[in-house]
């Protein structure tokens, strides 16, 4: 799957710096192939795009499930190896909706570093607006579930107030989804056993997670490419 929008390619210590690791790192995870090689520009300088980037957040929320290098290699593997930033960013979404939630109090220069890149002011501002963090007492409290998700959105050309009003929709749906989804369930296993109930929630949950991402992704494509092709 490709995307129409060119994204500046990133040096290595660029990269290192927006992933928040160090270049020690994403060389290392080179030469154990869990990221494939940069397009090698003018005077032999590696450039790297955003694949890598989306590629190196899913192998850290990888190991924040627990996962050993081996088994992240063997995970990563097992993917079409045509994958965009886009398809790897759904595939860090459906592991990290499996993360607990994971709140820090963390000083600003720990919240930069866990950002990938320095925050202004009103970066710190919107990051609070959408929830992402809370300021205190010379500190800040972020949920690191949402992190890396705020800030993206800082990059996105939309005003503060849509990125609001895109949250709301999303809550509201997510949650009546949610709602109707528990509902259908607790009717179809009302009169088993409890640990047959604990045991189809188990495998019913990845499942829906994945559903409602696949489903939601393609009615986002269809309403793109039927605004883009109507007339103005």
């Amino acid at each position: 799957m490709t995307t129409d929008i060119e994204e500046p390619k990133l040096t290595v210590d660029e990269l290192a710096a927006r992933a928040g690791v160090t270049v020690r790192t994403v060389r290392f995870y080179s030469t154990k192939g869990l990221l494939p090689p940069p397009v090698i520009g003018p005077r032999r300088v590696g450039h790297y795009g955003p694949e890598h980037l989306s590629r190196l957040a899913l192998i850290e929320e990888l190991q924040q499930q627990g996962m050993t290098l081996a088994a992240i290699e063997r995970y990563l593997q097992q993917l079409p190896p045509d994958l965009d930033a886009r398809d790897l960013a759904i595939h860090r979404a459906v592991v990290a909706s499996w993360a607990p939630d994971a709140v820090e109090t963390v000083t600003r220069a720990e919240l930069e570093r866990r950002a990938g890149r320095a925050l202004g002011d009103d970066d710190v501002e919107r990051l609070a607006a959408m929830g992402v963090i809370e300021a205190g007492d010379g500190d800040y409290r972020v949920d690191l579930g949402l992190l890396r998700l705020g800030v993206g959105l800082l990059d996105v050309p939309l005003s503060h107030e849509a990125i609001l009003a895109a949250r709301g929709v999303l809550i509201e749906h997510s949650r009546a989804a949610a709602h109707e989804l528990s509902r259908l369930f607790r009717d179809e296993v009302s009169e088993r056993a409890a640990q047959d109930v604990k045991s189809l929630s188990a495998h019913m949950q990845p499942l829906v997670v994945q559903a409602l991402l696949t489903t939601f992704q393609r009615s986002l494509n269809a309403e793109l490419r039927e605004w883009l092709s109507s007339p103005r």
